[in-house]
């Protein structure tokens, strides 16, 4: 396959098990560094069960702060057959999990379709994305994706280069996410309050980045009115982001207070915000190939 799934477009040879010279370096194949219950996503996804996350190895950004450098940078991970990862979304639906939630899936979509079609869950299934993707992928997989689970990283270019080597992130992120508004355009919760349809836009703030994480927030409250806004706190610096100045230090106190209280402000209800306590290396889950 010479693939485009993602914005790079860097038309690699992919193969079941080589990638020739991409950008995110993954075969066609699944790499899965995790499968299992989580916890620590909004209350919505994860409630008192458990999210069935599948970790995905590899990633189309490869932002240097990543909190999962070991798997979006580094590529750990063991390489699975189609055929395991539908086994794995019935293992995850037979352990109770509220849902499946297929974290970085964008470069796998060729593979995630397959094994939807070899089986569906019964539950809702979660596309939880960086941002960067293309309209034509998000389709690809529409018939079997009930809730987006979005970032929306930056609103200003200079950030998204800078942080991400994706000028064009802030443009791209924004077509992914209308395009998922489009296909769920109504959030439906059950009665637990576990949602069952709809998308969730998040954003992890970054040092000094208030003013991008106010545009970003009105973006969503303009733009997709009807879905789920999730404020992040839990940046801490690692990898390469150890030696950038602002991102070399966590959010402060003052900073998330004043992105909050703009958004209380303006009345907006369809919010969740995070502690700041949630900056915190324990919350990253091992890679451990759990449920691999």
């Amino acid at each position: 396959m010479i693939c485009s799934l993602c914005p790079r477009n860097c038309r690699s040879e992919r193969t079941d098990i080589q990638n020739l010279n991409g950008f995110c370096k993954m075969p066609l194949l699944p790499r899965v560094a995790r499968a299992a219950l989580h916890f620590w996503e909004e209350p919505c996804i994860s409630g008192t069960n458990g999210s069935g996350t599948v970790f995905f190895s590899g990633c189309s950004l490869k932002c240097v702060f990543c909190q999962n450098e070991p798997i979006s940078h580094g590529g750990v991970g063991k390489d699975i057959s189609v055929e395991r990862l539908a086994k794995i979304f019935a293992e995850l639906e037979k352990a109770g999990a509220h849902n499946i939630n297929l974290v970085n899936p964008t470069h796998y979509a060729e593979a995630i379709r397959r094994a939807f079609e070899i089986y569906r869950p019964a539950i809702p299934v979660v596309y939880n994305s960086g941002g960067y993707d293309k309209s034509e992928t998000l389709e690809m997989l529409a018939p079997f994706v009930d809730i987006y689970l979005m970032d929306f990283k930056y609103q200003d270019p200079q950030h998204a280069f800078a942080y991400s080597g994706a000028a064009d992130y802030p443009v791209l992120a924004a077509d992914a996410i209308r395009t998922c508004y489009s296909l769920q355009p109504q959030c439906i919760f059950d009665e637990a309050g576990i949602m069952q349809k709809g998308v969730i836009v998040r954003h992890l703030l970054l040092p000094q980045a208030t003013r991008d994480a106010m545009a970003v927030f009105d973006w969503v409250r303009q733009n997709t009115p009807n879905a789920y806004f999730s404020i992040m706190s839990q940046y801490f610096p690692t990898g390469a982001a150890l030696q950038m100045k602002p991102i070399n230090r966590r959010v402060t106190a003052r900073e998330y207070e004043k992105v909050l209280n703009y958004i209380l402000d303006s009345g907006f209800e369809n919010c969740y915000m995070q502690e700041r306590a949630s900056a915190a290396e324990e919350y990253v889950p091992p890679f451990d190939f759990t449920g691999v």
